[in-house]
C-alpha cells in the first residue's frame, strides 16, 4: 500500500490491528506517524500510547504492552521502532528475543490495539519465519524513496498549494541542491515559504541564498568549472572551500569519485545504456546520472581515464607528503583546464 492510500484510510478511520512501515524515505515515515497520531487523538505522553525501541528493549517488553487493554479509551497505539530481527542485521548489545511468542500474538492480536512496526530499511529478510508471519498478518505501507518524477511532481504540487512560484531555473537548482530528496526538499521548502512575499517569484538568487550547497555538491561546481576549462573560477571556488576549512585531501577525494562516476557513465553510454539502465547498475541517484551524462557526453574514456590516474597520483603525493597539498591540487586544475580552453 503506498502512503497517499494508507493516509486515506487512516483518515477514515479503517484502522487494522497490525501494520509494517517499510522504508527509508523520512518525510513520509512522518506523514504516517502524524496521521496514525492525530486520527486516534492520542498525545504521545498519553497512557494509550507506547514506543519502543527494540533494538534495546526485548520483545516481551512490547508485547506486554500490546496485550493489555487500553485505558478509558477504544484503542491502545504502540509503535515498534527498529524490529532488526526482519533483516539479516544484529545491532550490537541487541536484546535477545522470543520471536514464536511474537509470532503467536501476529496470529490473533488483540482488536483493541494498534501495533505499528517501523523499518527503516529498503527490504526485509524474506527467508525468515516472523517476516512471512507479519507480511502475511500486517498491512505493509510503502515509504521508500520517490522515483525522480514522482518528487518532481509532488514538489511542483506542494508548491502550487503553497501559493507559490519558481522561475524554471529556481526549482532546477532547488532540485539539486536538495539531492532529489523528498525528505530535504520539503524541509527547505518550508524556509522559502517563510521567506517568501506574498506573489513573489522564487529565483534562483532567492534559491542560492536560502538554500545551503554540500560540500559534494560544492565539489561537484568545481569539477563542472575544470572540464568546462573554466581554470580561474575552479581556483577561487577550490580556495572558497579553503576558507570554510575543507581539506585538499578530502576535497580531492570527492572529486576522485566524480570522476569515477563520470567515467562509469561514459563507458556504459558506449555499449547503449539509456539512464535508468545505468542507475540500476551502479547504484546512484538518477537525477545524479542525468548531470553526469550530460558532462560525460563531452569526453572520451581515454580522457576520463587519464584524469581519474591523475588524481589517484595527487592522492598518493598529498598523502606520502612528496609535494605541497595545495601546489599539486592548483597544478592539477591548471593543467587540466588549457587544452579545454584551446578547444572550447
Amino acid at each position: 500500500m503506498n502512503v497517499q492510500e494508507a493516509l486515506q484510510q487512516i483518515q477514515q478511520k479503517k484502522l487494522a490491528n497490525l501494520y509494517l512501515v517499510l522504508g527509508t524515505e523520512q518525510f513520509l515515515q512522518q506523514q504516517v506517524r502524524e496521521a496514525f497520531i492525530k486520527r486516534l487523538a492520542i498525545e504521545e505522553n498519553d497512557l494509550n500510547f507506547a514506543q519502543f525501541d527494540l533494538s534495546e528493549v526485548p520483545v516481551s517488553d512490547l508485547l506486554g504492552e500490546v496485550e493489555s487493554s487500553p485505558f478509558f479509551g477504544d484503542h491502545r497505539l504502540v509503535f515498534a521502532e527498529n524490529p532488526f530481527f526482519l533483516t539479516g542485521e544484529k545491532p550490537k548489545n541487541a536484546p535477545e528475543n522470543d520471536l514464536d511468542a511474537l509470532i503467536r500474538y501476529l496470529e490473533n492480536p488483540l482488536e483493541t490495539t494498534i501495533l505499528v512496526f517501523w523499518l527503516n530499511h529498503e527490504k526485509m529478510d524474506e527467508r525468515k519465519k516472523i517476516t512471512k508471519r507479519l507480511k502475511k498478518s500486517a498491512v505493509v505501507i510503502d515509504v521508500q524513496p520517490m522515483k525522480e518524477n514522482e518528487v518532481r511532481r509532488y514538489l511542483q504540487q506542494t508548491i502550487t498549494n503553497y501559493g507559490l512560484t519558481f522561475s524554471r531555473d529556481a526549482f532546477d537548482l532547488f532540485f539539486f541542491l536538495t539531492d532529489a530528496s523528498l525528505s530535504k526538499a520539503m524541509k527547505e521548502l518550508e524556509k522559502i515559504r517563510l521567506f517568501a512575499n506574498q506573489g513573489q517569484t522564487i529565483t534562483r538568487e532567492i534559491v542560492e541564498s536560502l538554500v545551503p550547497r554540500s560540500l559534494e555538491q560544492n565539489v561537484f561546481d568545481l569539477t563542472s568549472k575544470v572540464l568546462e576549462g573554466k581554470a580561474q573560477e575552479a581556483l577561487l571556488l577550490y580556495e572558497e572551500l579553503r576558507v570554510q576549512g575543507e581539506e585538499t585531501i578530502k576535497i580531492n577525494a570527492i572529486l576522485i569519485s566524480q570522476i569515477r562516476l563520470l567515467l562509469q557513465v561514459r563507458i556504459l553510454q558506449n555499449v547503449g545504456y539509456q539512464q535508468g539502465a545505468i542507475g540500476e547498475t551502479i547504484k546512484i541517484h538518477p537525477y545524479r546520472i542525468k548531470l553526469a551524462m550530460q558532462q560525460a557526453r563531452k569526453f572520451e574514456v581515454g580522457q576520463l581515464v587519464k584524469l581519474y590516474d591523475e588524481l589517484i597520483e595527487n592522492d598518493y603525493k598529498i598523502k606520502t607528503g612528496q609535494m605541497d597539498k595545495e601546489l599539486i591540487f592548483q597544478l592539477f586544475v591548471l593543467k587540466t583546464c588549457r587544452p579545454l580552453q584551446k578547444s572550447s
